[in-house]
Parts: C-alpha cells; structure tokens; sequence
C-alpha cells in the first residue's frame, strides 16, 4: 500500500479566494484521509507537518508507506518530517533546490509514475459539482461534503 498526498484547490465565487485540501489515497485511489482547509493564498507546503500530523490522527497507519509528491512538495522540511515518521519521500526533484546530481535522495520513477491514482480520485471528486466550485462559506461544511465525496466514491468501488 502506497499513500499518495495532493493538494486540491477550489475556488470561492464570493470573495475570489482559494482553499487546498491534502489528501491521502490508496493504490486504487480510493481516499483515506484529508487535511483540514489551508487557505489558497499559502504555498503547498505551508504547515505540512501540523496538516499530516491531523491526517494521521484518523488513525491510518502511515509507517513504512511511499508518500508520492510532484515537485511543489520538494522541501527539505517535508522529507525530515517522512523521515520522522517512517514514510518513504518519493518525491520528483525541483529544480530550484540545486543541482538534481547532486542530491542525496533518490526517486524511484516506476513508483511515481503511480501517482496518477491521486490525478484520477481528484476527477471522481470533481464530478460532485458541490466541490469543484466551492459554494459552502464554512471550512467545516466543506470538508464534510468532501467526506461524504469519499464515501460515495468507496462504495462505487465496492
């Protein structure tokens, strides 16, 4: 079992402002758990430790997991913080943070290539229209609906 983590983005029609949601799925892109609602306006990695710590509260076991990440999520606090917790950081390199050849860690790229799961369960949740456009003005009623999203698309795989 793999963790895939993702950040969505939904846009606010009232006030013109974005919120982001990590994710976590499995293989099948079936989703696990979620972060709370980060404010658009931060970078992807803004407060990732405190927003995966509340996602491992769910009680998923997360030890000995790949974490696979595109190139946004390439921090060096992200990977100290895997490392922490016994997550294997499979994450793509950004070119911004030096060299790529002279890194220390290492990408496997069959394995990201499965990220394609969490791109896929993010188009079963666009398919609910109450969340591709955020029309809730609550955090909670729209982490909610997201949950009830989750459930909907787990029995579909059923």
């Amino acid at each position: 079992m793999s963790g895939q983590a993702w950040r969505r983005r939904s846009w606010l029609p009232i006030s013109q402002k974005t919120s982001n949601m990590l994710f976590f799925c499995d293989n099948n892109g079936i989703p696990l758990s979620c972060s709370d609602v980060i404010p658009g306006n931060h970078h992807d990695v803004y407060d990732v430790e405190n927003q995966l710590d509340n996602i491992k509260k769910s009680n998923i076991r997360t030890d000995h997991l790949f974490l696979n990440a595109n190139a946004g999520f390439d921090t060096e606090n992200l990977r100290n913080y895997c490392q922490r917790n016994e997550l294997f950081a499979n994450i793509d390199f950004n070119r911004r943070n030096g060299n790529i050849s002279d890194r220390e860690e290492i990408l496997d790229k069959q394995l990201y290539k499965r990220r394609f799961v969490i791109e896929r369960m993010n188009a079963w949740i666009d398919g609910f229209k109450a969340l591709l456009i955020r029309y809730e003005t609550k955090e909670k009623h729209w982490k909610c609906l997201h949950l009830i999203a989750f459930c909907c698309i787990l029995i579909r795989k059923l």
